[in-house]
């Protein structure tokens, strides 16, 4: 159940950032605007940084705000929100009102959320016509990088659903993968090898989703093309593999020992040239470089093509800005 006993603190003011001083990273700032988390685990996390309320400057104020003012965060992670929780949160607040103040933005004359999403549908079960709410004055990119932040520890968020907000993020503030690891105070390769997740096959990012197969097993995958990726998913699945075994299994059809594919399409795939380490090596680069599933292929050994694919427009202009950028 969500946790509404956690009070907010202050929210700290935004520091200018000068040469030799460290940035402050937006998990710091987040304890301050979401009271340490919206649940225990996150309150048990996070708990270590939070902000001195010396460093307030943000206008805040609380008031109970109309729900029909209030409108959903666009930015807002999650998709599915478990009945039996919310109905359980429901319980609560019909017993005890809501807790937790939501936290707000003044948009359009009215409201637009930043955290509280769980509380607020649970709120218009129970019946409230108001609720309590801290209305903080943050710039569009804030609110993105909030709604991130409060649901990324959250164990109901699937991996799929927050690397799908990752992405988003990239796209809509012309992010690199770099400064959106710094701003969660993440290490790079974690961000990178879950926006990856969203370049599998889509039996298998549908496997993950169900929870058929765990992010491990998913992340053991992503080095196989699209036919052989279905395949070892669905032996998976068959065979009950640990993360471990999968990996080897990923091992050796990659050192061709095992085939996993119909035989036409492996008798096509033999007569291509091998990838070196060196070539394996620079593909991880530009995927890394790219935030994309960037393909490297041989049609001799001096001859090829660098397939860079993209999903949407706001994907192609990030990757064509960090391709200018570079140039």
């Amino acid at each position: 159940m969500e946790d509404q006993n956690q009070i907010p603190a202050e929210n700290p003011s935004e520091q200018s950032e000068t040469p030799g001083t460290p940035r402050r990273r937006l998990g710091r700032g987040l304890n301050a605007l979401l009271g340490r988390g919206g649940t225990d685990e996150e309150s048990e996390n996070q708990s270590a940084g939070t902000a001195d309320a010396s460093e307030t400057s943000v206008p805040v104020e609380q008031d109970e705000i109309d729900v029909d003012l209030i409108e959903r965060n666009p930015y807002q992670p999650r998709q599915d929100f478990a009945a039996d929780s919310l109905k359980e949160l429901e319980g609560s607040i019909r017993q005890h009102g809501v807790l937790q103040p939501l936290l707000v933005r003044p948009f359009d004359g009215a409201y637009q959320l930043i955290a509280g999403e769980r509380r607020l549908k649970a709120a218009r079960e129970a019946g409230l016509k108001t609720v309590p709410c801290r209305v903080l004055n943050l710039e569009e990119r804030q609110v993105c990088e909030v709604a991130i932040e409060e649901n990324l520890k959250r164990k109901d968020l699937s991996v799929l659903e927050k690397a799908q907000a990752f992405r988003n993020y990239l796209n809509q503030f012309d992010s690199t993968i770099e400064q959106l690891a710094q701003t969660l105070s993440l290490d790079r390769s974690t961000v990178n090898n879950m926006i990856r997740l969203l370049d599998l096959a889509e039996p298998v990012k549908q496997a993950l989703q169900s929870e058929k197969i765990s992010a491990g097993h998913a992340r053991a995958l992503l080095s196989l093309d699209e036919q052989r990726q279905v395949s070892v998913c669905e032996q998976i699945q068959a065979e009950s593999l640990s993360v471990r075994k999968t990996e080897a299994e990923v091992r050796k059809i990659l050192k061709g020992e095992v085939d996993t594919v119909p035989f036409e399409n492996a008798r096509k795939a033999a007569t291509a040239p091998e990838m070196t380490n060196h070539l394996l090596d620079l593909q991880q680069q530009l995927r890394e470089i790219l935030g994309s599933k960037v393909e490297i292929k041989l049609k001799s050994d001096h001859s090829g093509q660098i397939l860079i694919p993209f999903d949407s427009n706001e994907t192609f202009e990030r990757i064509t800005g960090v391709l200018r950028k570079t140039a």
